[in-house]
């Protein structure tokens, strides 16, 4: 009787046995093709539900191989951040060479937009969520959006290039702490011992992170940190001009200054040549990203690189594959290498 109901009611589809099995609509549509991918106790669980509906797949069920959807949705913090466009665009490539499409949002940095962009995702019935920034840099991590991302693992895998405390997410991550330590490296190498680091937010996991190495650095050297050599401010650059501004304005100043990614580097440069100084002979200039940005200031720019076509590669193989009930690491992690240019140079004069 309860069968009857339901066939006349509402036409059964496989998005609704995901649903209820608290599954994946790619994972039901495996089960339903054979697939030896999809671990026993799931295949079970998926197989009642399938009986209990006597649901039988229609033609565009049964074609369906190894997603339901084939489409990877993107939330990234802003993409006017030529670091999160140029992870997006690498993405895209490598989801179009897997043969998946992408869905991009911008959550602005926003916290409810992110959450009802996360919503909408779930609408559009992704078969894997990428976030890129917001909430997943923050360094303590919220509660209620912790517990609202667990509810959408149940059903959807959902891959980080931060940290998301309490919550089954898998992490893309690049190594932080290796990248402050060859920033810092080459700057004393280069006979630098007076180094500021600019921009950014302390409430920002990879922020702090590169702070405490920066931290740890000058100590392994011997030399005192100088608070006043460390500004915060974002990641723009109006803040990158702003940060770097204060830290000329000192009465020692510093003879190397790190910014926080490229995007601040650039309005450090316009700073510096508004207090009439060189680069790199009055004072070198590093960054982090390697964005194309770079290779546009005068001069350009020493800045550390992702490999931005094999760091997108890796976020859309485990999206692919956490879609695909496949085992997945939960943590990788993107090596760094530093680009040298023209914007760092050896200590004249041991000034």
């Amino acid at each position: 009787m309860e069968k009857e109901r339901l066939n006349t009611a509402k036409t059964i589809t496989i998005y609704d046995i995901a649903e209820e099995a608290g599954v994946s609509a790619s994972t039901v549509s495996r089960v339903l093709n054979g697939s030896a991918s999809v671990r026993k106790e799931k295949k079970e669980r998926i197989q009642k539900i399938i009986e209990k509906y006597n649901f039988k797949p229609n033609a565009l069920a049964k074609g369906l191989s190894d997603t339901a959807t084939k489409n990877i949705g993107i939330i990234a913090a802003d993409v006017r951040n030529p670091y999160y466009s140029a992870l997006f665009v690498a993405c895209e490539l490598a989801a179009e060479k897997a043969g998946y499409s992408v869905v991009l949002s911008n959550s602005l940095g926003e916290n409810e937009r992110e959450r009802a962009q996360l919503d909408i995702m779930m609408q559009q019935r992704v078969d894997a969520i990428i976030q890129m920034g917001g909430r997943v840099d923050d360094l303590i991590t919220d509660d209620s959006y912790a517990e609202k991302v667990r509810g959408i693992c149940e059903k959807t895998p959902v891959i980080v290039t931060g940290k998301l405390d309490k919550a089954p997410v898998h992490s893309v991550v690049i190594d932080e702490s290796n990248a402050m330590d060859i920033l810092m490296e080459h700057l004393f190498a280069l006979g630098h011992e007076k180094i500021a680091l600019v921009g950014g937010e302390m409430k920002v996991a990879s922020t702090y992170n590169k702070y405490q190495k920066y931290q740890e650095n000058l100590r392994k050297k011997g030399i005192k940190e100088r608070g006043e050599y460390v500004v915060n401010g974002t990641y723009d650059p109006e803040s990158g001009y702003e940060c770097t501004s204060k830290v000329l304005d000192l009465e020692e100043r510093p003879t190397a200054i790190i910014a926080i990614n490229d995007f601040a580097a650039s309005g450090a440069v316009r700073a510096i040549k508004e207090h009439g100084l060189r680069i790199p002979e009055d004072i070198s200039l590093v960054s982090f990203d390697n964005t194309y940005i770079a290779e546009l200031t005068i001069p350009k720019l020493t800045s550390i690189d992702y490999d931005y076509e094999g760091y997108g590669r890796v976020l859309i193989e485990t999206a692919v594959s956490a879609a695909e009930g496949k085992n997945v690491e939960m943590m990788q992690m993107i090596t760094p290498k530093l680009v040298i240019r023209e914007s760092s140079g050896k200590l004249e004069n041991g000034v």
